[in-house]
């Protein structure tokens, strides 16, 4: 038996180069709704129907690293939704693993993000309140 249960996929984040033009193109064509969070400041903003989504970033379209053609619109990470106590035991069984991964608070929310053997960043979180407080 694995140690822990993935509840849903929470959300993808994807950085974009018009923030307003994203917002009013996912609320228009999928119906998502908008949620701001203001302990996070301007982003992300999370585009959700029911409780999956996506979290929208602007992307770095300056940044002289980067191809000058791509502006840096990505997919910038995934997340999975998953308890409170299977985020406990996630992070038990990373650490079984030697899996390196970073804890943040996101105010309403817990995650750990460690990356796959291609570099991708996956993220488990875990809402810290109700559910009906949140969405």
């Amino acid at each position: 038996m694995f140690p822990f249960d993935i509840n849903y996929l929470d959300h993808v984040a994807i950085r974009v180069k018009d923030m307003a033009a994203s917002v009013k193109w996912y609320e228009q064509v999928l119906g998502l709704k908008t949620y701001r969070v203001e302990a996070w400041g301007d982003y992300p903003v999370f585009m959700l129907k029911n409780k999956s989504g996506i979290a929208l970033f602007p992307a770095k379209v300056e940044d002289p690293v980067n191809d000058k053609f791509s502006k840096n619109v990505k997919i910038d990470h995934f997340a999975f939704n998953v308890s409170n106590e299977a985020f406990i035991k996630a992070q038990d069984h990373l650490n079984s693993l030697n899996i390196d991964f970073n804890f943040q608070d996101h105010t309403h929310f817990h995650s750990i993000y460690m990356s796959d053997p291609d570099g991708h960043t996956v993220e488990l979180t875990t809402l810290l309140g109700r559910e009906e407080d949140f969405f």
